[in-house]
């Protein structure tokens, strides 16, 4: 080939290549997104929030460096439904990701929110929950997964605030969760299912006898409107270790507030205990004068079972 000939293929290859870059389109599956929330959290292990494409229509809060973790050292596992079963954490990701540099892996339900933006897309679903167990135990197992090795499967919460509080409980007879966490929400009962949004699951309240683990309820008062749901539910538990927690701040929480407020703090108490067996952790709730109500205008009720857990 003539040396003007090679010169023009090479550039006839060059532009093409080119013009495949500039009309591709980067989405999650191609090239999935990431940000450092609040500098990473106050925790050690500075967190990062991502997408996997592994995973559609979820986003992970990890630490940054899994240098730190392996299987003397894995992460437990917080599994997260967002409140108006909407299909981003848009609302809780400040909450998430302070969990996460605590060292946890977070998969809550849906995609990953743009910085100052609201999601108004589709509802998301009780199924993605599950999805996000099947997830951590195949990328645990999966030795080309950069988690391989370094999640704690057999210490796994799932939790949810308001509808993804619903969602949670509808999901709670699953025997790889570990321990429950309900914010902001309860079971409807025949009286008030009416209330409900449509969409919301409606699981009766005889499913409060499908749990199996140790559940905290983590309300915003007589403000938030799902207290009498919530404190129905505990009411209803005897057969579980269950307590059942109270700040009066309404049905929003505390989880926008920088690094999350005071719920982060009370649900990293709970699940260092529960996950990590974290007993300076339990002292937060366990005993007649826990820390919990030493902090401002925190309240607890706990069932008969609960002073007895480990």
């Amino acid at each position: 080939m003539k040396t003007k000939e090679m010169f023009q293929s090479a550039l006839a290859a060059i532009c093409l290549m080119a013009f495949s870059l500039t009309s591709m389109s980067f989405t999650t599956e191609d090239a999935p997104g990431s940000r450092i929330v609040e500098d990473g959290g106050t925790g050690p292990y500075k967190a990062i929030m991502k997408e996997e494409a592994s995973l559609k229509a979820h986003t992970i809060f990890v630490p940054q460096d899994l240098s730190a973790f392996n299987q003397d050292k894995p992460l437990p596992v917080l599994v997260w439904g967002n409140g108006a079963c909407s299909n981003s954490p848009f609302e809780h990701y400040l909450f998430l990701n302070e969990i996460a540099s605590y060292g946890y892996i977070v998969v809550a339900t849906g995609y990953m929110p743009e910085e100052g933006e609201r999601y108004h897309g589709p509802m998301s679903t009780t199924e993605q929950q599950i999805e996000s167990i099947d997830w951590v135990i195949a990328q645990n197992a999966d030795e080309s997964s950069p988690y391989y090795n370094k999640i704690d499967v057999k210490n796994i919460a799932v939790a949810g605030m308001s509808c993804g509080g619903l969602q949670t409980l509808y999901n709670c007879a699953d025997k790889r969760i570990k321990t429950l966490m309900v914010c902001n929400s309860g079971l409807f009962n025949e009286s008030n299912a009416g209330s409900a949004v449509g969409g919301m699951p409606m699981p009766p309240k005889s499913k409060l006898k499908e749990i199996h683990s140790s559940i905290i309820y983590i309300l915003g008062g007589e403000t938030d409107i799902a207290y009498g749901n919530g404190m129905d539910d505990f009411s209803k538990i005897d057969h579980v270790p269950a307590c059942a927690t109270n700040l009066p701040v309404g049905h929003g929480g505390t989880y926008a507030q920088p690094h999350g407020g005071e719920y982060a703090i009370v649900a990293l108490a709970w699940l260092d205990w529960q996950l990590k067996g974290d007993q300076e952790a339990a002292k937060m709730f366990k005993g007649d004068d826990c820390e919990l109500l030493k902090r401002k205008d925190w309240t607890i009720e706990k069932n008969a079972l609960f002073e007895d857990m480990k």
